[in-house]
């Protein structure tokens, strides 16, 4: 049985934390030990970004993205992939794709349910909510939309503005009534996309896993619901101005503490393979661009309740199934931490302390010490 704090997701409006303002000032500067964020105080000018859309900030960091290419990096490849990357070569994988997705979603669901099944009663989650014609269904629909787009040579930058509010929808709609429904969803969508780079070449792979990465960040990150609150701030916001910081640095942050993360578990093997398995890293990085998306959308909102009601509990469905340990995501976190004190102006990474401490907190070994 998990710890009890695994109930929190099962209210579907349980109130939201109220954090502390004062918490980042907890330690005078300089004089917290190097393992607490807090040291971090205060003490310049924040800079304002020209980009004040949200959704263009996370689709302009796909240019430096460290798992995506575009069309104009194909220009540089070798013959095949050139190939692959014209206009009849995109159409040629896009019907390939399309003729296997019922195949690749029927795969996925058996997949998904043999993961997850048992997360239903543990958790306590309506059944009735959990429909796997309708989620499967749900999930072709994104498919097609951006295999239209592939075929029509969208960039995978460009992709990110083209769904993003599709995937929105289907967020919202499975976190309407319990929040954890989208648990299943995820991991449907994730296993239908690596169930078709089963039928792909490897040149087809590599142009294709950038857009694919485009999508599983949509649908693991609630992004459509950060530009929403995004909305709700003024453009001098200092929220949104450490926000906006932070976005830019997301991948990079991410890819940095994998690495570190990587180097402390060595011989640390999850689910799908060692930490330095390349699917396993794709994940991880996702994952920790997950975190920061969430702690984007607690500075945005004034509140803690994206990640009481969602993060937490999905991370108590789905991490002890996937063999993700909590020692791993506390480090993860920790590390997290002061990559970002090392890239943001102190002012704005004291805005985020409060919720990266409270969010620190619920992922303690004081949490999971049963577990």
């Amino acid at each position: 049985m998990a710890h009890p704090l695994a109930s929190i997701g099962a209210e579907h409006q349980p109130p939201g934390v109220s954090v502390p303002k004062s918490i980042a000032g907890d330690y005078p500067s300089g004089t917290a030990p190097k393992g607490d964020l807090a040291s971090l105080v205060p003490s310049s000018k924040s800079s304002k970004s020209n980009v004040h859309s949200l959704a263009a900030l996370w689709a302009r960091k796909y240019f430096v993205s460290v798992t995506g290419q575009d069309e104009y990096s194909a220009l540089k490849e070798p013959d095949s992939l050139k190939e692959v990357a014209s206009t009849e070569g995109r159409e040629r994988t896009t019907e390939k794709l399309l003729q296997n997705l019922n195949l690749a979603s029927a795969q996925a669901w058996s997949l998904t349910e043999t993961l997850l099944s048992e997360e239903i009663r543990r958790h306590g989650i309506n059944p009735d909510l959990i429909n796997p014609l309708e989620i499967a269904a749900d999930t072709r629909v994104l498919f097609q939309k951006v295999l239209a787009a592939y075929a029509e040579r969208s960039t995978p930058r460009r992709l990110s503005v083209i769904v993003g509010k599709d995937f929105g929808l289907v967020r919202q709609k499975y976190t309407r009534v319990d929040r954890r429904a989208i648990g299943f969803v995820s991991m449907q969508f994730h296993y239908t996309g690596q169930k078709l780079l089963e039928w792909l070449t490897p040149p087809e792979q590599r142009l294709w896993l950038p857009y694919l990465k485009v999508m599983d960040d949509h649908m693991y990150m609630p992004l459509q619901a950060a530009y929403e609150a995004a909305a709700n701030h003024p453009l001098d916001s200092p929220a949104l101005s450490a926000v906006q910081h932070l976005l830019p640095f997301s991948s990079k942050i991410a890819v940095s503490v994998c690495n570190q993360v990587c180097r402390l578990h060595p011989s640390y093997a999850s689910y799908s393979g060692s930490l330095s398995h390349p699917t396993v890293k794709t994940a991880s990085i996702r994952d920790v661009e997950m975190f920061q998306v969430y702690l984007c959308l607690c500075v945005l909102e004034d509140d803690i309740r994206s990640v009481q009601q969602e993060l937490f509990p999905l991370c108590v469905m789905l991490y002890p199934r996937l063999k993700v340990s909590w020692k791993l995501v506390q480090d993860m976190l920790k590390t997290m931490g002061w990559d970002m004190h090392d890239r943001l102006p102190a002012n704005e990474m004291a805005t985020f302390l409060p919720y990266l401490r409270t969010l620190t907190e619920m992922f303690s070994s004081d949490v999971f010490q049963d577990a």
